[in-house]
């Protein structure tokens, strides 16, 4: 029985984490049919399956394996499943426009989350919600994939001046774009993280690693399955694990995918990561109930400080508390994923120096005097810390 399942009070929570799994395991589907459903809520089921992005696997899950389902309740879910598919068949299509479109134009650029995660961890279209569409491309390439977005429709979600665009691209690492059919509808990102979180894995790297998949009947770039890794952990590690479906996208790739697990862990070393590979997997495996492999178990004893720190996320994770993610207590739990100490004071030093898009919003300044943005950022931070 899994850590959650044994200690947290809340029946709907260990119901969702039991049904977050593409392919369960038989003693799971025994448990999900012969839940207590009289001790359900089932309206805050749907809520929390909501909240945490698992509805429509929630939704299949249920479906298949439950008993003695209250007919409006079945009807919601073959509902929300469906309209989920309808919506994820369309973001699909709008997929492959774009991404024909960069390559007729040769740009690179490597879609990730979304329909290619979904089609490569959970084989089904429908069993995974988003709403949005990620791209990774050099920094350099940029202007040219902005460029061709706009040759087929799409503009940025926020007007820059061309200046305030460029201090971005070495200050941030996305924007966002929108269509006639809909706001942030399309991300560029030509980094994975904020600067100032000083995990340097560059995008020219993941790039030259990147294989190819299909998708809808498209063929296109794909992270390699070490990268995917990687990704996924730093993901949810930058939002601390407080959604479920973080966890199950992690559960599945580890499930699904041929991994060269010492390539993962190297790169994780260099990194200075290893800490938050330990924590995502110690959470797959307590909260989810999942299997990891023998080498994750290894890398998970070697930190005393996972058990420990995966609790504390757990804990909140199954009371659904959420975070301010501009707040000291989040950078503070940030600076404890690190296990080196220079990546604790290279954390630290960009955090007070990196400006941020609320820094840039909250004065404007001429392009010559960008650098006094450094010292708008530690007046805003200290405002935060008294």
């Amino acid at each position: 029985m899994n850590t959650i399942a044994a200690t947290a009070p809340i029946s709907e929570f260990e119901l969702l984490c039991a049904l977050a799994g593409a392919e369960l395991p038989a003693e799971r589907i025994e448990r999900i049919a012969n839940w207590n459903r009289s001790a359900l809520d089932w309206s805050e089921v749907l809520h929390l399956a909501e909240r945490h992005g698992v509805l429509p696997l929630a939704a299949r899950n249920v479906l298949e394996h439950a008993r003695g389902l209250p007919p409006e309740i079945e009807r919601r879910l073959r509902s929300e499943y469906e309209a989920n598919l309808r919506r994820s068949l369309w973001f699909t299509a709008e997929l492959a426009r774009i991404v024909q479109h960069f390559e007729r134009r040769q740009l690179r650029a490597v879609p990730y989350k979304g329909p290619v995660l979904t089609q490569a961890l959970y084989r089904d279209l429908g069993l995974r919600s988003f709403s949005d569409l990620d791209f990774l491309i050099a920094p350099a390439d940029f202007e040219r994939a902005k460029q061709a977005l706009a040759e087929i429709g799409y503009r940025p979600s926020s007007e820059l001046t061309p200046a305030v665009e460029r201090w971005w691209l070495r200050v941030g690492y996305e924007r966002s774009f929108d269509s006639a059919a809909g706001k942030h509808l399309v991300e560029l990102q030509w980094a994975l993280l904020s600067y100032f979180y000083g995990v340097d894995l560059g995008v020219e790297d993941l790039l030259a690693r990147a294989g190819r998949t299909i998708v809808g009947g498209c063929e296109m770039p794909c992270l390699s399955p070490e990268d995917s890794v990687l990704v996924l952990c730093l993901h949810a590690a930058k939002h601390l694990w407080t959604r479920l479906i973080w966890l199950a996208d992690i559960a599945e790739i580890l499930r699904t995918g041929t991994i060269d697990y010492a390539l993962v862990f190297s790169r994780a070393r260099a990194l200075g990561i290893v800490r938050i590979l330990g924590i995502s997997f110690w959470l797959v495996k307590n909260v989810l109930g999942a299997e990891v492999p023998k080498s994750a178990e290894e890398m998970m004893a070697a930190d005393s400080r996972v058990p420990a720190l995966g609790s504390e996320f757990a804990e909140r994770l199954a009371r659904g508390r959420d975070y301010d993610f501009e707040s000291t207590e989040y950078f503070r739990l940030i600076l404890k994923l690190r296990e080196r100490r220079a990546d604790r004071w290279r954390y630290l030093w960009r955090l007070v120096w990196t400006p941020g898009a609320g820094d840039i919003a909250a004065v404007r300044l001429p392009e010559a005097l960008f650098p006094l943005y450094r010292v708008v950022r530690i007046g805003r931070l200290i405002e935060k810390c008294f």
